[in-house]
C-alpha cells in the first residue's frame, strides 16, 4: 500500500481485513493529520496494528479518546488502579510471578465486546505489556465478509432475526459465578438485530458471539443450533486474522463488524500483562 499523507505507511495483514500503521507514536500527541488517517483505516480495513509502542496508562487513554469518548466496564474488579477506563488482564500475583490462572477466561470464546450493552462498543484498543513466548495469541473474525458469503437466501432471513445478549450468562458459561447484583441491574440482557449495518461502509455484518445466548422467538435448541452453525461459518479460517502478540504492540478493532477470542498459553508458567478500553458506541443499526 502506498504511504499515507501524514507520513506513515500500511502494510496489509490479510487482504483486506487489518492493517499495520508503520511509523507511528502513539505515546506523542498526534497531529490533526495522522489522527484522521489512523481513523480512515481503522473504519476501512476493521483491525488497526501499532507495534513497538511504549504506551504509560495515561497514553493510552489519550490516544484511546482521539476515536471517541471511553467505557468504564462494569466488571470493576478489572479496572486499572487510578484508570478506570483501562480493563486490564494479568496472570501476575502479589509477587510478580505467573500463578497459574487465566484473568479472564470468557476471552477464549468468540466475542464482540460490550454486545450486551443496549449501545454496544464501537472499538477496542489493547496494549500488550507482557505476552508469553507460546500461546496466547488473539483471532480476529471479519464479520462483514463473512456475512456477504452466505447466500442470498440466508442473508435475507438473518435479516429477520433478532439475538438476546447477556453478560451475566456468558459468565456463567466461562466458569465464573456470574455478575453481582449491583453489575446486574446497571446491564440487563439486551436484544440487537443478528445482521447489522457498519456506519463507515454501509456494509452489512453478523452481530453475534458468546454474548449473544438466544435467537428471540426459537426454543433453546433451534437457537443453539443456528448460533452454532452460523458462528463455524464466521470463523472459518478464510475469515480470520491471527494476531501473535509482540511486547509494546497496540492493536484496535472494530467491534462492530468483528469478533474475536484469545488462545491458550501456559498460566503457570509464562507472564501476559495487557490492557485494553473501550470506545462507547450506539444503538446498533439494523439492516
Amino acid at each position: 500500500m502506498k504511504a499515507s499523507r501524514p507520513g506513515f505507511a500500511l502494510r496489509a495483514l490479510n487482504g483486506e481485513f487489518g492493517v499495520e500503521a508503520l511509523g507511528v507514536d502513539a505515546a506523542v500527541p498526534l497531529d490533526g493529520n495522522t489522527a484522521a488517517a489512523l481513523r480512515t483505516a481503522f473504519e476501512r480495513h476493521r483491525i488497526l496494528v501499532l507495534r513497538d509502542q511504549t504506551l504509560a496508562p495515561a497514553a493510552h487513554v489519550a490516544v484511546s479518546r482521539l476515536f471517541g469518548e471511553l467505557e468504564i466496564h462494569v466488571l470493576d474488579q478489572y479496572h486499572k488502579a487510578q484508570y478506570p477506563e483501562i480493563f486490564e488482564l494479568s496472570n501476575l500475583g502479589p509477587d510478580g510471578r505467573p500463578n497459574a490462572e487465566h484473568p479472564d477466561r470468557g476471552t477464549l470464546f468468540w466475542h464482540t465486546d460490550a454486545s450486551w450493552q443496549a449501545e454496544p462498543a464501537l472499538a477496542t484498543l489493547l496494549y500488550a505489556e507482557q505476552v508469553p513466548a507460546n500461546g496466547g495469541h488473539t483471532l480476529f473474525a471479519d464479520m462483514i465478509g463473512a456475512y456477504e458469503a452466505f447466500g442470498a437466501a440466508e442473508r435475507a432471513h438473518f435479516a429477520q432475526l433478532r439475538v438476546r445478549h447477556d453478560l451475566h450468562v456468558s459468565r456463567l458459561k466461562a466458569g465464573y459465578a456470574g455478575m453481582t447484583a449491583a453489575q446486574r441491574e446497571q446491564r440487563p440482557p439486551v436484544e440487537h438485530p443478528l445482521v447489522r449495518v457498519h456506519p463507515p461502509s454501509g456494509r452489512r455484518a453478523i452481530y453475534l458471539g458468546s454474548h449473544g445466548q438466544e435467537i428471540i422467538g426459537f426454543t433453546d435448541l433451534q437457537s443453539r443450533g443456528l448460533i452454532e452453525r452460523i458462528m463455524n461459518h464466521c470463523t472459518e479460517p478464510r475469515f480470520v486474522y491471527d494476531h501473535a502478540w509482540r511486547a509494546g504492540d497496540l492493536v484496535m478493532w472494530d467491534n462492530r463488524a468483528t469478533v474475536h477470542r484469545g488462545t491458550e498459553y501456559d498460566t503457570a508458567l509464562e507472564a501476559r500483562v495487557v490492557r485494553r478500553t473501550v470506545v462507547k458506541g450506539e444503538a446498533v443499526i439494523a439492516c
